[in-house]
């Protein structure tokens, strides 16, 4: 392995792994909070970081006045709808569903891609797209697809984390024009200001401070685990490995990521593993790898 690449493959690592996290750790915060305050305290704590970051890579600059609405855009679309669509799908929705859902998004992006941007899509790509469709209801029924016909199918939360990954894609695509101009740090440390700003809005209209000492010391950890390391840390390593691995061979470690919730919720939240499950779970990885592969 060539050595200069082994610090960018462990920040990789820790990315995935700390992702993979992050549905457990939101679940428990969810006990204590409501999702409007665990987004506002989530990502208040990630601005910081990000900030701190920026500054010291001297790479802090005012966006241009004509940036402020795209950037704002950014930051609705993937902070303050994004999470609010994940918090809120969480208090129903299992982490090991979510996190099968969520590995489904490259897929959202080919239709995407296919339907607003007028990309091809070859047989294959349409073969993983059907498969990943059939894993998705797989997943979110638990293995009684019979319930498609009878209207009991899957929990509020499920379709909420649903909405949730065709919104990511779009958030994805809408980056591509950002990350070509500006350092992604910068990016992100916009983008996730605006969304918490938005969020703020939210938060003083609704619970308001008063929620945040309804937190036991087992919400607090996972506060601080959900803004200082998947909001902060996690962010600014996994945009530094993109500048050393091709984005092709970095976003194969993400298959690893739905694996990682299955097991901590399995060990840490007493979700069961299911058999429909894990085949669902293979059907959309096998999928989105088709996707990819013939990209």
């Amino acid at each position: 392995m060539n050595k200069s690449k082994i610090v960018p493959i462990l920040e990789v690592l820790f990315t995935v792994i700390v992702w993979g996290a992050s549905f457990i750790a939101t679940k428990v915060a969810l006990r204590d909070l409501s999702p409007v305050t665990l987004v506002w305290m989530r990502f208040g704590i990630g601005v910081v970081i990000l900030g701190i970051a920026t500054a010291a890579r001297r790479q802090f600059a005012l966006p241009a006045r004509n940036e402020l609405g795209y950037l704002a855009l950014l930051g609705f679309l993937g902070i303050t709808l994004h999470q609010w669509l994940q918090s809120t799908g969480l208090q129903t929705a299992q982490a090991t569903t979510t996190g099968w859902i969520i590995a489904s998004i490259p897929v959202f992006m080919a239709l995407l891609g296919w339907g607003f941007l007028k990309e091809k899509l070859n047989r294959m790509q349409v073969a993983g797209i059907a498969l990943s469709a059939i894993g998705v209801l797989l997943v979110v029924s638990k293995g009684s697809l019979s319930g498609l016909s009878t209207g009991k199918f899957g929990t509020i939360g499920d379709f909420l984390i649903l909405l949730s990954a065709p919104n990511w894609a779009v958030f994805t695509i809408l980056s591509r024009r950002g990350l070509q101009q500006h350092p992604a740090t910068w990016m992100m440390f916009y983008a996730m200001g605006f969304g918490w700003l938005f969020s703020t809005i939210l938060f003083f209209t609704g619970p308001g401070i008063g929620e945040i000492g309804r937190l036991s010391s087992d919400g607090w950890l996972a506060m601080g685990f959900l803004g200082v390391i998947v909001s902060g840390l996690a962010y600014i390593a996994w945009y530094d490995a993109l500048k050393v691995i091709p984005a092709a061979q970095i976003g194969a470690f993400l298959y690893l990521e739905p694996v990682v919730t299955m097991l901590l919720a399995a060990g840490m939240l007493g979700e069961p593993l299911l058999l429909a499950s894990v085949l669902g779970g293979g059907l959309i990885l096998l999928g989105v790898w088709m996707v990819n592969r013939s990209a």
